[in-house]
């Protein structure tokens, strides 16, 4: 991840580092540059061309940080849904989408916050849906945060106030 060109820390950035490359007719650090941020090539290609303002916007630059961060993490199930509610939360807010691009801020530190809330919220199941589930454990708990609760943490996480 961010090998060539470093982890950007907002849209302009990287929007002022293709502005460099595109000075210099450098198409194919233009692609590197999008690729590592998650963006397409397609995109480098049409901003070297003058056909688009600038590479990427605040959104571009979030959704773009999170594929390369899905990428490298590989969530599955109830991380993936996560994730899920994290692009959800970017697309409704410019502010989510800046602190996505955030050098401090990353997925697995947002799936740890996930993580850390599930496991200081667990509550016991009980007894006839743990005998209904086959599960032969005396005790068993679960502390997965709902759809509301997910997107609070996520927005702390990200906001900064966490």
């Amino acid at each position: 991840m961010f090998e060539r060109f470093g982890n950007f820390d907002s849209a302009e950035e990287i929007n002022l580092t293709a502005s460099g490359l595109k000075e210099e007719g450098d198409l194919e650090s233009l692609k590197v540059l999008a690729k590592e941020n998650g963006l397409d090539e397609y995109d480098a290609e049409d901003y070297m061309n003058g056909d688009i303002p600038e590479l990427c916007t605040p959104l571009l630059a979030a959704m773009g940080k999170l594929d390369v961060e899905e990428e490298d993490l590989k969530p599955k199930e109830i991380m993936a849904d996560w994730l899920a509610y994290i692009r959800k939360q970017a697309a409704e807010s410019e502010a989510i989408c800046r602190a996505i691009r955030k050098k401090d801020k990353t997925l697995k530190g947002c799936i740890a916050a996930l993580l850390g809330w599930s496991f200081k919220n667990q509550i016991p199941i009980d007894k006839e849906i743990i005998n209904a589930a086959n599960i032969k454990a005396s005790k068993v708990t679960l502390g997965i945060p709902g759809m509301g609760t997910a997107k609070k943490i996520i927005d702390e996480y990200y906001g900064g106030r966490r």
